[in-house]
């Protein structure tokens, strides 16, 4: 049983902490307490035990480091003692009680500072130049799939010098830790070549010395307790390993994935039978085996490529926000590819389960994919309507251009006696919308939609699709995912998954629901545009 006060780490956790490699890389899925329990850890210690340092906590956006990675480090932190105001200040200038770092920061608006001088400051990739001037002692890469790696290594990784004469003696000076699920994407994948870096050998010679490391002082205690004098050889020794410690951690890789057959004892067998037996077979590789798995080539949408997804981020609103916004603060003003003096197209897809809004608006030759919406169960399509509308609450042109096909008409076993059109339009139009509903006739045949998205991808149709990456994290990996098989017509999106109860690893809004909202968008912003969609908005800023 857990005494009060002591913290739990699991096997993957504690091995991390006590490997303490120079370099780590961890690759696993979600709730596995990466955030949690080995990010906080890391910056922790860096922080305490190289007092007046500078690290960086790398995100891929700054909205994600706002709502998702320093939320949680500062959670954890918060759990083990340590408080806001009292041993740490987020996000300005600390006060003059608190020692002052080596190197200080120009400006304290995304930075973390402890008592002893040690700062954090928080780079996010889609603001240029975050990382320009810096001498970093550490740096922390968080949602790793994420992160361009060009930007990493040209930006950041030549900041992470450390301060030798201050730090020299640490193993961990210049330190890089790299945390991520799966990725899905080649891009994404960067991070994953550490796994031939990674000297084996070297890390069973750590494990070794950490284990005579603790049997000495296990001889010295029991020695102590038995009232007997310790022999000065077992001092020197302790030095000497810790010293061989040291040097072995300061030049250490250490890469590990966890799959989650590697928790059997905790999850059980059957857990493992049950979880192959009810997800699809890309589904129980990816989150149950961890194994290695991109855009499909002969997926559903195979000429997506990560160029198709972009960053953008309105920083001057995100900043006035401070760092800790009220989660309605955070609607379409966070976002700069949004015209709000322009209509947003929208295509829905209606199911028991889930239904999905997913929203656009044409740019160009550009159909931006703005953000997707959906909800679960219970909750079906007036909630649904409703959070759309609260997220676009500050937006001018309070138009939707609604795409449907037939299957919007005639039947309703999402809300009542009223088919699902008509329950849109007047959800909107109970919220002070105005709709342009644009019937799209019976829907388009598999095959039909295939070659049509996929030239739209391919640069060969009038309009070209991009995700906003933040606003759609769970559509593009439905998107990617999306499989392919064989129907009476030739192929079609494959789409048994959509008829399995919903778990922890095979979650309904990473299913084929939402790519099919999607696709009704862009077939209907590509073959029925509307003159109501005209629009001059520049998107600089969008990356």
């Amino acid at each position: 049983m857990k005494k009060p006060n002591e913290i739990y780490f699991n096997k993957p956790q504690r091995l991390t902490q006590l490997i303490g490699a120079n370099t780590t890389v961890i690759v696993a899925g979600r709730r596995t307490g990466k955030t949690d329990s080995i990010a906080a850890p890391y910056g922790l210690r860096n922080m305490q035990r190289m007092p007046g340092s500078t690290g960086g906590i790398v995100v891929p956006t700054f909205r994600h480091g706002l709502t998702n990675t320093i939320p949680g480090l500062l959670a954890a932190w918060k759990r083990w003692g340590f408080i806001e105001g009292v041993h740490y200040v987020v996000g300005k200038r600390p006060p003059k009680s608190f020692a002052c770092p080596i190197i200080d920061p120009k400006y304290y608006e995304h930075v973390i500072s402890f008592y002893n001088g040690s700062v954090a400051i928080i780079l996010s990739q889609d603001r240029p130049g975050a990382a320009n001037s810096l001498t970093l002692s550490w740096v922390l890469v968080d949602e790793a799939k994420f992160i361009d790696y060009n930007k990493l290594k040209d930006e950041v990784f030549p900041a992470n010098g450390g301060i030798k004469s201050h730090f020299g003696k640490h193993s961990f000076n210049h330190a890089v830790m790299v945390l991520s699920d799966m990725p899905q994407t080649q891009k994404g994948s960067w991070f994953l070549h550490y796994r031939e870096k990674m000297d084996a050998e070297l890390i069973e010679t750590i494990k070794g010395t950490l284990w005579e490391i603790w049997h000495t002082k296990q001889r010295i205690r029991e020695m102590i307790a038995a009232g007997k004098p310790v022999p000065g050889y077992l001092q020197g020794r302790l030095r000497l390993l810790d010293r061989d410690l040291n040097r072995m951690r300061s030049v250490a890789v250490y890469y590990k994935e966890y799959s989650s057959i590697e928790n059997l004892q905790l999850l059980g067998e059957n857990y493992i039978k049950q979880m192959k037996r009810d997800l699809t077979p890309l589904t129980f590789r990816t989150s149950i085996l961890c194994e290695r798995i991109g855009i499909a080539k002969d997926g559903f949408y195979s000429s997506m490529r990560e160029g198709h997804k972009y960053n953008a981020s309105d920083f001057e609103y995100l900043d006035s926000l401070g760092w800790y916004p009220d989660p309605t603060a955070l609607d379409s003003r966070a976002d700069r590819d949004v015209d709000p003096d322009a209509p947003i197209c929208i295509g829905m897809d209606y199911n028991a389960n889930i239904n999905w809004i997913v929203a656009g608006q044409p740019r160009g030759k550009k159909l931006l994919v703005l953000k997707s919406f959906y909800v679960k169960y219970e909750r079906k399509l007036p909630e649904l309507v409703s959070e759309f509308c609260a997220y676009y609450m500050h937006h001018r042109e309070k138009t939707v251009v609604f795409y449907y096909d037939a299957t919007a008409l005639g039947s309703n076993y999402a809300v009542n006696d009223q088919d699902f059109h008509w329950v849109i339009v007047h959800e909107f139009e109970l919220r002070g919308w105005r709709v342009e509903d644009v019937y799209l006739g019976p829907p388009m045949r598999h095959d039909e939609k295939y070659l049509l998205i996929n030239r739209g991808f391919a640069g060969k149709q009038r309009l070209m699709p991009f995700f906003n990456r933040q606003n759609n994290d769970d559509l593009i990996l439905a998107v990617q995912t999306a499989g392919v098989e064989r129907g009476r017509n030739g192929f079609r999106k494959n789409k048994s998954g959509e008829k399995l109860a919903e778990s922890e690893e095979d979650l309904l809004e990473h299913r084929t629901d939402g790519t099919d909202a999607f696709d009704t968008l862009y077939i209907g912003c590509e073959k029925f545009p509307q003159s109501v969609m005209t629009s001059n908005y520049s998107i600089v800023g969008i990356q």
